[in-house]
């Protein structure tokens, strides 16, 4: 593979060939693999941290709703328990995505960070429609008409958030 920089460069000093084609030797090749190498690297690197923050954020979601299904719905309400846990969630989502990117030892790069959310919210998404609606005797359809309008749409914005929140918690905000 040909860096284009390399072609680039050699168009702008006039070094081509016979057919008026750049010339490439086997050295302008060594930088291209070891990009290539370091791309590979990048992703799985971003796969594994992605896994780890999605891991963080289920076991946390996990003891979260159990404390909200057996302490706050049977004394209080369903609806007030379910406002109660979106602010300790995204405590958790904020922990969970800070200590990764700090185990890990990320580059502050909006699209490791991103890549890292994203993996996060696939797991997440493949997880609570294959592993835990089946576990509570539901469908999608089933689900989403069990929500209420207003709260219901909790879970998506929590899940929005959990892909952002690499990205947020590595931000800069001082000047």
């Amino acid at each position: 593979m040909i860096n284009p920089v390399d072609i680039h460069e050699r168009q702008e000093r006039g070094a081509t060939d016979q057919i008026s084609k750049p010339t490439s030797s086997p050295i302008s090749t060594i930088p291209a693999k070891l990009y290539d190498a370091q791309q590979k690297i990048r992703a799985s690197l971003v796969v594994r941290a992605g896994g780890v923050y999605f891991l963080v954020a289920l076991g946390v979601g996990f003891v979260l709703e159990v404390v909200r299904l057996e302490v706050v719905a049977l004394h209080i309400s369903e609806l007030i328990a379910r406002l109660l846990e979106v602010p300790n969630t995204l405590l958790a989502m904020i922990i969970g995505a800070q200590w990764t990117i700090d185990h890990f030892k990320l580059p502050p790069l909006p699209r490791i960070r991103l890549g890292i959310g994203f993996v996060a919210f696939v797991l997440m998404i493949l997880t609570e429609s294959a592993v835990i609606l089946p576990l509570h005797g539901l469908s999608i359809d089933e689900y989403m008409a069990l929500q209420h309008a207003v709260v219901g749409m909790l879970p998506f914005g929590v899940l929005g958030v959990l892909a952002a929140m690499p990205l947020l918690v590595g931000y800069r905000w001082e000047r």
